[in-house]
């Protein structure tokens, strides 16, 4: 299989034949006429291309310079839009920090205050119970001591 060919060599031949083509015919078939012409416009457009180009260079600096400052003051917008919303969130962060404490705060607070309520609720229902208990066992412990002791004629006669 044979290697493909650069086709570049065959399209400039066309190109500089078609260019001779035309100069020719625009000469009206005189080649030193033609060639006049193609000095002349090759001159041309030299000269034409070498005016704008030290402008060129000029105005191309200044609009980078301009560009240059745009998008700085563009970076820098956005970079303050940045720290104030990254400060806005600091601020809500460090707020949301301090409710949550004094909430844990009150709720530990709340339920230290609780715990010695209920405590001490049940102290005094532990309390009552207990008396309770006792004046039901000493009830029926004189109840029971005065049934024995009538067994044996001790007691008070009914």
């Amino acid at each position: 299989m044979a290697q493909p060919r650069s086709r570049v060599p065959v399209l400039l031949g066309i190109s500089l034949a078609g260019a001779g083509g035309y100069y020719l015919y625009a000469a009206g078939g005189d080649p030193k006429a033609a060639e006049k012409k193609f000095e002349q416009d090759a001159t041309s457009a030299s000269s034409k291309i070498k005016s704008q180009l030290p402008g060129q260079k000029e105005e191309a600096k200044k609009e980078g310079e301009q560009l240059g400052h745009k998008a700085g003051a563009q970076l820098d917008k956005t970079m303050d839009a940045a720290r104030a919303k990254k400060n806005e969130a600091d601020s809500k962060i460090s707020n949301a920090v301090g409710d949550a404490e004094a909430k844990a705060s009150q709720l530990t607070s709340d339920g230290s205050n609780k715990f010695d309520q209920v405590r001490k609720d049940t102290g005094k229902q532990l309390s009552g119970a207990v008396d309770t208990f006792d004046k039901t066992v000493e009830k029926k412990a004189a109840d029971a001591k005065s049934g024995i002791s009538s067994w044996f004629g001790l007691g008070s006669g009914k």
